[in-house]
């Protein structure tokens, strides 16, 4: 049987979820011209087609930020408890069809079934977050004045940009730039998306999604798709602001694109996360958490483990600990998987490199090797005596290695994370959970979990978002609804001054005289 998803545009059946596209109802262009360009979606690890989607160019993406400018007028009028009614109803549509989407993402990203069903979860807490909070927030709050300006009232508050781009990833493809697009349109302003060319179908699921739950404000919310070019498109489009999530190669060109008219960018550009493990840790804890960061997904995650480092007490007992449980683990497409085969082809030769290069210094394989990697799915690596110069510790790898290095304890573990140039998360893990917060504070890092790996993620309310090679700007909680604003600031008389300092009016003693007030008050320190 099967059901129209996306009407006129992409048809899934839920019998073969085979996938195929046409163009209308989602897409900037009506109907799709018989020579329109277009590209193929493919599953991992096979060269089955999910999808066939159009190649947007410059003019229907200017089409599409259009129709999304026209809307967000309406859509920032509805106010906040107008905008957070939808989005609610939004959160309804996806909670109850996560089984649906989780099936395509297990077709088209390659993570399993379940691992697709915990990324659609967390997701539902962020739209629900975003739509609850925007109005404490973001709305009007009263400001001291001070006393130059005494006789006034003084307010902030934050409004939506317009329009917002969103250039999302296909490793999270519908956790990651949900985590804009449920803040940037909570904040009031219209979204355009532009999934990755590896996930295109599930980027048009959601949108379809948002179409059919409320249809009166579908075009707050709509779709492009294509590679690089329709992405820079996008940049010069005259959107107010793009988030963009992808390497930082890519986002040195995001960027340079958006400069050209000055547009605003949010970046989040991957990691190269540290673990560290103290000497008096619960080893099995710690092993278990750094195999699930730096695995799970097929190591594919922007806030997952590649670097471990573990104070020489504990060192040899936690191999151990590692080795047996990573024994246990494969990558593969069917039940019982550990994770999919890599979503984009060409970061098998990143991963083979990064091996090659710390065996070929001196490192040493405990589990896999080069013989572990394929396109079909790679197996998890442990590589120890890794120098730190290597690639494999220098460079994200983004696949199911973990470099674990003994340290002299974790005042030198702390420095060795900081060696990174980039720095989104990590974790900690120690007996003292006050000393475990300490270590976590002079990480150089977005976020820091102690005795855990990822919660700040599954935390709406905190912000999410790194420093240096990692990128800049937050999204999630107060900052990503903010990320997503400009902020006003509003003064209003209440009455008007004695002696008026704004005017050429004013006496002529008027300011030696507030100069003498404010010495008064200011001119000794305590």
């Amino acid at each position: 049987m099967a059901r129209d998803l996306l009407p006129g545009r992409l048809v899934v059946s839920l019998a073969s979820l085979s996938v195929m596209a046409t163009v209308h109802s989602l897409h900037s262009v009506d109907p799709l011209d018989a020579d329109q360009e277009t590209f193929e979606s493919v599953r991992p690890g096979t060269s089955e087609v999910v999808a066939t989607l159009p190649v947007d160019t410059a003019a229907t993406v200017g089409a599409a930020v259009d129709r999304a400018r026209a809307a967000s007028t309406w859509w920032a009028a509805l106010g906040f408890d107008g905008r957070a009614r939808l989005l609610k109803r939004y959160k309804s549509e996806l909670a109850g069809r996560i089984d649906e989407l989780a099936t395509l993402i297990h077709r088209e990203n390659g993570k399993p079934h379940a691992d697709a069903v915990l990324e659609i979860t967390l997701v539902l807490d962020h739209l629900n977050w975003a739509a609850g909070h925007a109005a404490k927030v973001l709305g009007p709050k009263r400001v001291s004045t001070g006393l130059m300006a005494a006789n006034s009232a003084a307010t902030v508050e934050y409004q939506p940009l317009g329009v917002v781009g969103v250039i999302g990833p296909w490793n999270y493809p519908v956790f990651t730039p949900m985590g804009s697009i449920a803040y940037a349109l909570a904040a009031g302003n219209a979204v355009v998306f532009k999934p990755s060319e590896y996930t295109p179908a599930i980027g048009a699921w959601l949108v379809d999604a948002w179409a059919t739950s409320v249809p009166e404000a579908r075009d707050a919310f709509v779709l492009v798709t294509g590679m690089g070019e329709t992405g820079a498109a996008l940049c010069r489009s005259g959107v107010d602001k793009i988030a963009f999530t992808g390497s930082a190669a890519t986002g040195r060109r995001v960027m340079a694109a958006c400069a050209e008219n000055l547009v605003p960018v949010l970046m989040e550009c991957g990691g190269k996360d540290a673990l560290i493990v103290d000497a008096d840790a619960d080893l099995d804890a710690a092993a278990d958490a750094a195999l699930w960061c730096g695995m799970a997904n097929g190591g594919q995650t922007c806030i997952g483990t590649e670097r471990v480092y573990v104070a020489e007490a504990a060192y040899d007992r936690f191999l151990d600990v590692l080795v047996t449980k990573a024994k246990d683990l494969s990558p593969g497409s069917g039940q019982g998987a550990s994770w999919g085969p890599p979503t984009m082809p060409s970061q098998v030769d990143v991963v083979r490199r990064h091996v090659e290069d710390a065996l070929s210094e001196g490192a040493r394989a405990l589990v896999g090797g080069p013989e572990s990697i394929s396109t079909e799915g790679i197996g998890p690596i442990i590589l120890v005596d890794v120098p730190e110069d290597s690639s494999a510790v220098r460079e994200e790898t983004f696949g199911p290695t973990l470099t674990v290095t003994k340290v002299r304890d974790v005042e030198e573990a702390v420095d060795l994370a900081n060696a990174s140039e980039y720095g989104l998360a990590g974790a900690v893990f120690t007996r003292s959970r006050r000393r475990g917060i300490e270590l976590a504070r002079r990480l150089r890092s977005g976020m820091t979990s102690v005795n855990s790996i990822m919660t700040f993620a599954m935390v709406p309310g905190l912000p999410f978002g790194g420093v240096g090679e990692s990128g800049f700007g937050r999204i999630h909680g107060p900052d990503g609804l903010r990320e997503f604003t400009r902020a006003k600031a509003v003064t209003s008389q209440r009455f008007a001054l004695p002696i008026p300092l704004t005017s050429f009016a004013r006496p002529e003693n008027a300011t030696a005289r507030v100069a003498k007030v404010m010495g008064i008050l200011h001119g000794r320190s305590r």
